[in-house]
Parts: structure tokens; sequence; C-alpha cells
């Protein structure tokens, strides 16, 4: 039987396991692992404040803390939690940014750290992408896991695991460090169960009922004293762009599978007539029969990458953003369309949560 998002998992026997969630942006971890039925999270920590918004709507029962890491480290009891979870942010050493060794975001895993040490968890969970495991920040934190250092009562394992091997719609190769306490296993790596059988685009796509509409209904929400719009659920975000006859007429050149190669000379702008090299996913369709590529924030935006509809003239929507990142069609939003945008894709795809939290689980029951 395949899996419904929208079905959560009964009550386990067991005691749940209590989550500390870190950078926890929209959520997106903390919800695969609620998806297993064994994990509650008790507090969050979000600086961007639609992010936060939208965590909380999702996650009722977590403390949340609305900003900075350091604030939340100098003026609050941490709380003893069983797993700290969380991806501290990655554009200092993204290939995708600029990569600057002095961007002060490199030196937040210090924070991840510290919070580790007041929250003195069994378990942690660090995700990132795949570059993390070769800049100086992962060395500088494996570094802190060695005797007379913070985090000497710990060690982890890192890996570059592959959303779509886990059963999400979407080939997105991150890295993981799974840590635990010295007098406790390994938990092991989560089981891939999708490896041979990538779920697809068009398997994704078979859940949306709902016909594109021009834009979101007007809805205010008060969050943290500040008015947003939201909430939305995800059934809601089929928002359709308003692109000029160009636009339109260049998409119409881009085959099943194509890209911006495809588009007739005459269409093109004349920085693009310069340079027939490079990526091949600007402006490339996705493919029905395979996993999409990574979602990132500005995957309504053609000419960031394979974002174009297997074979409508457009842009993936929000929505279909979003199921392939694995949110339920229920999930809340807050914020505009570009706020909503940024936390579908920083998101941790739900499958590969919901795989590191089985392992986890299973685990902790041993």
């Amino acid at each position: 039987m395949a899996y419904d998002p929208r079905v959560t998992s009964t009550e386990p026997e067991t005691p749940p396991l209590r989550v500390l969630d870190l950078f926890a942006g929209a959520g997106g971890l903390s919800e695969g692992l609620r998806q297993t039925g064994r994990f509650r999270s008790v507090q969050a920590v979000e600086l961007d404040v639609s992010a936060a918004a939208t965590y909380s709507l999702n996650h009722p029962d977590a403390a949340l803390h609305v900003g900075a890491i350091q604030t939340w480290l100098s003026e609050s009891d941490i709380p003893k939690v069983d797993v700290v979870i969380g991806g501290p942010p990655c554009q200092g050493f993204s290939q995708l940014g600029k990569r600057d060794v002095r961007d002060e975001r490199n030196a937040l895993w210090r924070e991840y750290a510290r919070s580790i040490v007041l929250a003195q968890p069994t378990y942690f969970v660090v995700e990132n992408v795949a570059a993390f495991l070769k800049s100086p920040q992962y060395n500088l934190f494996r570094l802190e896991t060695q005797s007379g250092r913070s985090l000497a009562d710990y060690t982890f394992k890192a890996k570059v695991l592959n959303a779509a091997d886990y059963g999400a719609p979407q080939a997105r190769r991150r890295a993981v460090l799974i840590g635990h306490r010295r007098d406790t296993p390994f938990p092991g790596w989560p089981t891939t169960t999708h490896e041979n059988n990538h779920r697809t685009v068009e398997q994704a796509f078979a859940a949306i009922q709902a016909p594109l509409a021009k834009d979101l209904p007007a809805r205010p929400y008060v969050f943290d004293g500040r008015e947003f719009a939201g909430p939305f659920e995800t059934h809601e975000l089929h928002i359709a762009r308003r692109y000029s006859d160009l636009s339109l007429q260049r998409f119409a050149c881009i085959r099943p599978g194509g890209n911006r190669f495809q588009i007739d000379d005459h269409l093109l702008a004349a920085c693009w007539r310069n340079h027939r090299s490079g990526s091949g996913d600007v402006m490339g369709r996705l493919h029905w029969e395979r996993p999409s590529v990574t979602i990132r924030t500005e995957f309504f935006k053609p000419e960031k990458g394979r974002y174009l509809h297997p074979v409508e003239h457009r842009a993936i929507t929000h929505l279909e953003a979003a199921l392939l990142q694995g949110f339920p069609l229920n999930y809340k939003w807050v914020g505009s369309k570009v706020a909503i945008a940024r936390q579908i894709g920083n998101a941790v795809p739900i499958a590969l949560g919901r795989a590191i939290g089985a392992r986890i689980s299973a685990s902790a029951t041993s």
C-alpha cells in the first residue's frame, strides 16, 4: 500500500522521544519524525518569523523561540531532550552560494554544539548540503567530539544520503550526521526503501485535484505581533504565475525533458544567444518518469533550474513543490508567496526525515 502523507501513525505504546528542533524552518524534519508516531517536538528555534508561524501551526505542542539561536541560548532554560535535530544555514559553503569562508553563518554549528551540551540528548541529527562534509566547519565540529572538548561525550557518523532512495519523489543529496552518546550504540543508517524504484514526478502530482488559481486567498494572520498572509493549506498553493508572451513562446519551444538550448534563436536574449554552454537544467522541464531535481527556494523561476512543468508551459507551483518535498495536503503555511517558497525549498524532505526517525526509534527501543 502506498504511503499517504495525510494519514498519521497511531500513538505508540512506548513513551515518545522528546525533540529539540534548531533552525527549524517550516518543520520538515520535525514532521518526518512525527509521522513515525514516536517523536514529540517540545522546543523549536527559528529566526525567520513567517517560517516560525508555519512551524507553530503544524507543531502546536512545541514551545517556540522566534529569534536568533544565540539569544535563545543566553536567555532561555534549555530543555533536556532525547534528540536534537537541525540544519544550520548552509549559504556560507553551499556550492550555489559565494562560499565565503568569513560568512558568519558558517559558525552557527558552534551554537548547535552548545545546544547539545545543554540539552544532553542521547542522539542528534544534523542535515546540510553535501558540500558541508568538505568544509572547515565539518572538521571543526568533528574536532569538538575529541577528548577534553565540549562534545567529548558524543561521537557521530556522516554520510551523503539521497532523499529519493527513501521514497521522496526528488533527487536531493544531503549530508546527514547522526550522533549519539558514546555509551549508546550508533543507531545505524536508515534503510533505503526505493533505491531501485524511485518515486516519480508523475506519482507525486497524482495527488493534485485543485485547479490552478490566480492567487492566494486574501487571508490575514497575526503571529508574534505581526500580520502575515495565511494560513493556507498545501492544497491551496496551486497558484499560477503571470508570464509575458515572450516567456510563453520560449516555454513552448522546450520539449519534454528539454531545456533552454531548444529555444528558437530569435526568442533568445543576447546574453543567451552567445552562451551555448553551461547547465542543461536552466529552463528545463521536469521528467514525468523520474524524481525531480532538488527543490530550492526559487523553484517558481524557470531560469533558476529544471523547474518547468513536464508538459505545461509554466514553472511548477508551490503545491507541486511541496508535494515533491512530501508535505501533507493539509499542512499549514504562513507568509507571502516568496516566503512560503523559501520555507518549502529549505525544508528537509519528509520521507528522509521519516526514515531517519524510524532508525533512531528502533535503536532507542532495542
